[in-house]
Parts: structure tokens; C-alpha cells; sequence
């Protein structure tokens, strides 16, 4: 059989070749363990690629089944035969530098802009091509793959979930994607306290109400008649004034540019104010101050981290605008521009602009939230949907606005309760059955906008919040792809996992009063590869 290379693969080959370097040891222990059920995987889907094949004429590659069992393998599988097999592999921040790359090969084929552009292009960035359907290929497999049956997962969770390690309260549900019918439930309607994987909610609310191509803008304007600059605030938490800016919206960009127009208008000494003013409420999350989450500020640069991390819980500055416009300060003198001391003020509607830079799509930011589970990116996805519907941009509004626009989705909402876009507060409440609902959905084609959910989550074994898990259940790494969730006594997975016949699951376990969650993690761990290894008829 031959099968076209695709220009996809052409435009990823340079990148798949210098990770393999890196990942090879941990796919050639993964291969080990998963190969007799990907073997048979895919060979179900061997006639679904003969008839993409044809369909296609570049030059030809040899395919054999260990050709497709170890992409299947490395790719958990993708998705069941989908577009997202030409996603991996992750950078560092959580972006896929292969669809990156495939996305700018693509040249300007129409859709939404999924890269990252330049801030010092001198044009907007060409749009790329729209993401296939998630699940593009699954729903014809579904006629000869069967799903497992109620009694057989039964069986098999059931055990799984009685671990005394999962605490005094347990529930879950596994559902089908392609059909959606649950194929298991425990608690399903029971809300608990979900802690992370709140942002499964947060991603799907943003992504609907501000749109996956939706940029955030931090600009710096003039005060007409003054000496006074203003850097004004869009709430873009992934602003930074590192030298290598990776893609995202640079500080020392936008510096560089504000220097050159007041240049350009005879200004060398200005004074320097900062807005925040698009945020509303308190800063301080209920929780108070704490190293995982900023003060919530529409400006900050590097979430406010004083050690030069990108991800994890860390030491903030403890008002991260006035840091933010300390280091614009900086960034500005050394262009030969001299200013005062920041301090807090407001543009008006008259301010005339001297440069702006943006953030990546919202589909970029949603994915490095996920997979890194951060907290900062959460707490202003969920200000961005509240401004998106016409609400305060804060605490209150942001939970008041997720609820909405879940709603309006038509997800199961009976008994959830949003209090922040990112889990920290355990006054949250969502059940399994809202979870795996929002995992489907995700993966329903007519959403396409949702993609970035699926795709965003971390790979067992290799990426963000599940890359040091699975370390001893080979059988699940690299094939479940999963939301963690982790507060004291509260211990959460929600994500994705194909079965060993092919099928895509979504599936939801949280469980509370647990008291080791090392141990409760490892239970839950075992749970989810319990799926993947699952034919259970």
C-alpha cells in the first residue's frame, strides 16, 4: 500500500527529527507496552488512510503497519485517526510546533490564524487554514469499531474507583464521543469540588464568546497636548519582556516602537503612566496572595514571576502593573527616551496611539493554559469572556459569564457553581457528567472553534501537568490525554483516551476528601489506562 506524504508531514519533518532525539527513549518504552493494541488499532484504520490516499498524489512513502503503530503510539493515537495527527510535537510554552510550522507552509489558504506571529512583522499575519474536524474519520469508524458496553466498564471502573486511596467520595462518567451516549456513570449529577480541571469549562467559554483567532492588544498612547505616555492594558497575562519572546506579545517590541514615534514627534522625556482600568474588583483572588496565581491585573509582564519561570507556582510581584511599566521604564531608556516614575492613570477616549503588540490567537493562550495549567492565563480567559458578553470584568462577572455561555451551549449545568475561571477556590462545583458534556462538544465537528480543548491537554507521560505521572504505568503513557486537578483533599482527571479498539472516550473522575494525593493521583492514573487498555465487551 502507498500513501502520499503529505505537505503537512513535509513542513513537521525538521522538527519530528530534533525531538526524536529527545522523546525517543520514552516512545521506544512506550511502544513496547502499547504495540499488540495499537497494532490492532491500526489495522482498523488501515482502509479509512487507503482511502485518504487516494484522494491525494504527492510522492509516494512506503506505509506498513509498524510505520503506523509507532505514529500511532507517539501521537496518542491521535485522536482517533484525526487531524490532530499532524499536531505534535509540544515546545516548551504548550504549542505544537509542528501545526505551527504546517499552519505557515499553508501560506495564506483562509480560516483563522492558529500560529504565532512576529510582533516585529511589518505586516498582520497571514490567516491560516482552518483546523479539520477534530474528529474527522471517527464517526465512519464507528460502523465497524464497536464501543464497550455498560457492563463491561462496569466491571473494570468499579474496582478501579473503590480504591480506599480515592477518599470518602468518588464519582465518574465515560462517554462515547463520537455519539455521545454515556457508557458509564457514578455520581454523574453529584457536583464536587473539581479544583483544575474548572479550566476545561474556562477554555470552552472563551473559545465560544471571544472566538479561537480573538488577539489581545497592549498598546502605549500619547495624551494629546502632553508629554504624558500611557501603557495601556489589554489583559494579555503572556506579555513579555524576555529577549526571546517565542511568539508571544513583546514588551521590548512594544518599547522599541513607542521609542521610535516620539522620536518621530521631537520627544525624548515624557512622563510615564500606566491603565489597568479594564479589569475591575479586587486583584486578590479569595485565596489571597499565593505563588500559584498574580494579583489578576490587565497588565503584567511574565505573570508578575520573579525568578525568570514560565510555568509552576512561584514568588509574584505583588502589583504586577506598576512592575510591568518599571520594566517599559527601563526598556525605553535604554532607547533614549528618559521618564518619570510610573504611576497609575487612565487613557481618554483621545489618546492617540504610538504602537501596539498582540498576544497569540486565543486558541495558542487556551492550549498553554491546559497543558501547564496556569492559573494567571485562567483568571484572564475568564475576564475576557465577561467582556466579550458586556459584563464587569471580574471575579463575579467572569464566573457569571462562563455560566452563561455554557448555557447557552446547552451543557448540563444542574448543581455547577463558578466562582473563578481557574479552580483555585473551593467554593467551585462541577459535575462529571458537565465535564465529559464539555469534552464532547469539543469534539463535535460543528464546533471546530473548540479544537484547541482537545489538542491542549496534557499527554501522559510526556507533556505539562502529566509529564512526571505514569512514570510506572507504561500502558497509559502517551494515550491519555488529561486535565489534572489537585487541591488538598481533592484529586481530579478529566480528558480523553482512545480504547484498544480505536474508540475515542471522554471520561470525568473526581474525587474529595482524599488525604495522599500521590496516592490518589496513581489511582486515578490507573483508572484512565484502564480505558485505553479497555476492549470491554
Amino acid at each position: 500500500m502507498v500513501v502520499p506524504e503529505l505537505r503537512a508531514w513535509r513542513a513537521a519533518r525538521p522538527h519530528v527529527v530534533r525531538i526524536k532525539r529527545t522523546v525517543q527513549p520514552h516512545v521506544t518504552r512506550v511502544a513496547q507496552a502499547v504495540q499488540p493494541r495499537v497494532t490492532k488499532a491500526a489495522q482498523s484504520v488501515r482502509p479509512h488512510v487507503v482511502r485518504a490516499a487516494q484522494a491525494v498524489r504527492p510522492r509516494p512513502v512506503k506505509v506498513t503497519t509498524p510505520r503506523l503503530t509507532a505514529v500511532a503510539a507517539t501521537a496518542g493515537l491521535a485522536l482517533a485517526a484525526g487531524a490532530v495527527a499532524f499536531a505534535g510535537p509540544w515546545d516548551s510554552s504548550g504549542q505544537r510546533t509542528a501545526e505551527r510550522d504546517w499552519a505557515a507552509s499553508r501560506e495564506g489558504e483562509g480560516g483563522a490564524d492558529h500560529g504565532r506571529s512576529s510582533d516585529t512583522s511589518p505586516t498582520p499575519p497571514k490567516p491560516a487554514p482552518s483546523a479539520a474536524s477534530v474528529l474527522t474519520g471517527l464517526g465512519g469508524s464507528t460502523v465497524s469499531v464497536p464501543a464497550p458496553t455498560q457492563k463491561a466498564l462496569t466491571s473494570t471502573l468499579d474496582r478501579l474507583l473503590g480504591d480506599p486511596a480515592l477518599g470518602g467520595r468518588r464519582t465518574a462518567v465515560v462517554v462515547d464521543v463520537a455519539t455521545g451516549k454515556r457508557l458509564y456513570g457514578k455520581g454523574a449529577d453529584d457536583a464536587q469540588t473539581p479544583a483544575s480541571t474548572t479550566k476545561i469549562a474556562t477554555a470552552v467559554a472563551a473559545l465560544s464568546a471571544a472566538g479561537a483567532d480573538h488577539r489581545i492588544e497592549t498598546r502605549a498612547v500619547l495624551e494629546p497636548g502632553t508629554k504624558e505616555v500611557v501603557l495601556v492594558g489589554g489583559g494579555d497575562p503572556t506579555l513579555t519582556a524576555r529577549k526571546e519572546a517565542a511568539g508571544w506579545a513583546s514588551l521590548r517590541t512594544l518599547a522599541d516602537e513607542t521609542a521610535t514615534a516620539l522620536k518621530a514627534r521631537h520627544l525624548n522625556q515624557v512622563t510615564l503612566s500606566y491603565d489597568t482600568s479594564l479589569y475591575t474588583g479586587p486583584a486578590l483572588h479569595p485565596i489571597g496572595s499565593n505563588p500559584n496565581l498574580a494579583p489578576v491585573s490587565a497588565l503584567m509582564v511574565d505573570e508578575a514571576r520573579t525568578d525568570g519561570s514560565a510555568s509552576g507556582p512561584v514568588n509574584r510581584a505583588a502589583d504586577p502593573a506598576a512592575d510591568a511599566a518599571v520594566k517599559f521604564a527601563g526598556l525605553l531608556e535604554a532607547k533614549g527616551i528618559k521618564t518619570t516614575t510610573p504611576g497609575p492613570s487612565k487613557a481618554t477616549n483621545r489618546s492617540q496611539s504610538l504602537a501596539s503588540v498582540s498576544s497569540p490567537p486565543l486558541s495558542a493562550l487556551i492550549e498553554r493554559m491546559l497543558t501547564n495549567s496556569d492559573n494567571d492565563i485562567a483568571e484572564a480567559m475568564a475576564r475576557q469572556v465577561a467582556l466579550a458578553t458586556g459584563r464587569a470584568a471580574d471575579f463575579d462577572g467572569g464566573a457569571a459569564a462562563i455560566d452563561a455561555e455554557l448555557k447557552k451551549l446547552g451543557l448540563p449545568l444542574s448543581g455547577a457553581h463558578f466562582t473563578d475561571g481557574s479552580g483555585l477556590n473551593r467554593d467551585d462545583r462541577l459535575t462529571a457528567d458537565l465535564l465529559t458534556a464539555l469534552l464532547v462538544k469539543a469534539g463535535d465537528p460543528a464546533h471546530p472553534e473548540l479544537r484547541p480543548i482537545l489538542t491542549g491537554l496534557p499527554v501522559a507521560g510526556f507533556t505539562g501537568t502529566l509529564s512526571d505521572r505514569y512514570a510506572h504505568d507504561a500502558s497509559g503513557t502517551g494515550l491519555v490525554r488529561a486535565k489534572t486537578g489537585t487541591l488538598t483533599g481533592v484529586n481530579t482527571l478529566a480528558g480523553t483516551v482512545v480504547d484498544a479498539d480505536g474508540r475515542l472516550l471522554a471520561f470525568a473522575f473526581l474525587a474529595s476528601d482524599t488525604s495522599d494525593p500521590s496516592a490518589a493521583q496513581s489511582a486515578l492514573d490507573r483508572t484512565a489506562s484502564a480505558l485505553a487498555g479497555c476492549g470491554c465487551r
